[in-house]
């Protein structure tokens, strides 16, 4: 399995009672497929991961495989602090039909690179999945070192990382060291696709996908034809979406973006998070309004 294009970074649907919307799921999976995406990524960090029970994660996991039906892969996340927890859920994974896992590094506590080493060694060792290493140092308080990559590189069921750091330079690094490898780098921090790709990555897992995933979608496959021009504009059209991002919790402005822009009810965040009101929220109707005229 090769790691590759615009995988959406799926929200998950919530309703006012903060229960899993499963008609909105569907209707945002088919909506997603629809629009040429080339994966489903869920229980990632804005799929609300670390809000959800391991039942609901199971649940939900289930009936977004059934809805997509071998369309495109589905990636779930099934990472977390303790390597046997991250274990026992990969593996329920894996008999529900998951396609991929996406394994986020432990957080709260700063394991080593050799502690995380073996963390994933023993996590890939116990599934026969793709999985897919997940850097994203502002929420873990760690970070994933290019040499410890080319290490886990080598495992033969570890096919690549997302990158969250929003530094280019680390995505670089990781393209540069595994390069000998079949092994694909992915964009995480979406205004990063398209150099991204340029410099010998695969595609992004992206967020803003959800709300327009045309778009996001029309950077990898204008790069694919040489369109660098139209490429570069469809990526410079995701600033205003990802600018208004910082108004609130995530992932509580991309749902009420995705919920304003396509009608699809994905509902609130789960608390603590909050819906965006007020302010905040005349400016997302502006953002929203600017794509449905301009985009």
């Amino acid at each position: 399995m090769e790691l590759k294009g615009i995988i959406t970074a799926m929200v998950t649907p919530m309703d006012k009672q903060q229960k899993i919307n499963y008609h909105a799921t569907r209707q945002l999976i088919n909506h997603l497929i629809d629009s040429g995406v080339n994966g489903i990524f869920i229980l990632g960090t804005n799929g609300e991961f670390h809000l959800l029970t391991r039942e609901e994660k199971l649940e939900f996991a289930e009936a977004v495989i059934e809805e997509v039906n071998k369309r495109v892969p589905v990636f779930i996340g099934t990472g977390g602090n303790g390597t046997e927890e991250v274990i026992e859920l990969s593996k329920e994974m894996e008999k529900i039909g998951a396609d991929a896992l996406s394994i986020i590094t432990p957080y709260f506590i700063t394991p080593s690179q050799n502690e995380v080493i073996k963390h994933y060694e023993k996590i890939a060792d116990s599934v026969s999945l793709p999985i897919l290493l997940y850097n994203i140092p502002g929420r873990t308080g760690m970070t994933l070192e290019p040499e410890t990559v080319a290490e886990l590189a080598k495992v033969d069921n570890i096919l690549g990382i997302k990158d969250s750091s929003g530094k280019f330079e680390n995505i670089k690094n990781y393209i540069d060291i595994t390069k000998n490898e079949k092994f694909s780098v992915l964009a995480g921090t979406d205004s990063l696709i398209l150099k991204t790709l340029m410099s010998g990555g695969k595609g992004a897992i992206a967020a803003t996908s959800n709300m327009v995933p045309d778009v996001v979608v029309s950077i990898y496959q204008n790069w694919l034809k040489g369109n660098i021009e139209s490429a570069q504009k469809a990526q410079e059209d995701l600033k205003p979406l990802r600018s208004t991002f910082k108004y609130g919790t995530l992932p509580s402005v991309l749902k009420k973006a995705v919920e304003l822009y396509s009608g699809i009810q994905v509902g609130p965040p789960r608390l603590p998070a909050v819906e965006p009101t007020g302010k905040v929220l005349e400016k997302i109707r502006e953002m929203v309004e600017f794509y449905k005229k301009q985009i």
